[in-house]
């Protein structure tokens, strides 16, 4: 990459459920051949983000650190742990010693309680490490999206960017931008062929090496 940073370490945040944070962690992890770190899984259903994630960026299973939590029920952490009768504790979500590339990748968006008096923006607040924030491009992203970044400023919590998932919106970027003060660093398009040939394409069509490289070298 043209990124001059030795490690670069980053969270993947979202303004909300179902934004499609885990498929643009894909998408980073696949770009930048890095590890991920998805800490709490709540819902074993089908596959976890962490099975998605290899699965559709093809990193090497090495690169998939293990969960500190996978809870069975797909609820907000704190719910999900106690059906589980489990005590989360704080210090199990300490990063990784690793001095490699890595995405981590927060479960649901930025309010969700971990425990009864921890929330998800707390602990991000711990890591200390910059946030990319994924949101929607559809009606109700500019609410979402700009209370986040709000609650994330407040907590002078140090953001890179945005990443505008699905369908194009002909208003809703530079709207963001303009209110934000935050650079767009792409709008990922619906795919309806998911595959490594497709992440790849798109990784050098938005030109992401030197969008990140201009982001990082501020």
């Amino acid at each position: 990459m043209k990124i001059t940073t030795k490690v670069f370490q980053f969270i993947i945040c979202g303004t909300d459920t179902d934004v499609g944070k885990t498929l643009i962690s894909s998408f980073f992890v696949r770009g930048l051949n890095c590890f991920y770190w998805k800490p709490i899984q709540s819902g074993i259903q089908g596959e976890t983000d962490s099975e998605y994630v290899q699965r559709v960026s093809q990193i090497s299973p090495k690169k998939i650190l293990k969960e500190a939590y996978v809870f069975n029920e797909p609820v907000s952490p704190h719910w999900a742990a106690e059906i589980d009768n489990v005590k989360l504790i704080k210090s199990n979500l300490n990063l990784p010693n690793i001095e490699k590339n890595l995405l981590v990748e927060t479960a649901g968006g930025l309010m969700v309680p971990l425990t009864r008096d921890f929330l998800q923006i707390d602990q991000i607040k711990i890591w200390n490490l910059p946030v990319i924030l994924v949101c929607r491009s559809s009606l109700g992203t500019l609410n979402h999206t700009l209370l986040s970044i709000e609650a994330l400023k407040k907590r002078k919590i140090n953001i890179l960017g945005l990443i505008i998932n699905g369908k194009k919106h002909l208003d809703n970027p530079q709207t963001l931008k303009l209110f934000s003060g935050l650079p767009i660093i792409a709008e990922f398009p619906l795919i309806k062929n998911l595959s490594v040939n497709n992440l790849d394409f798109l990784w050098k069509d938005l030109n992401m090496e030197e969008k990140l490289a201009q982001i990082l070298n501020k």
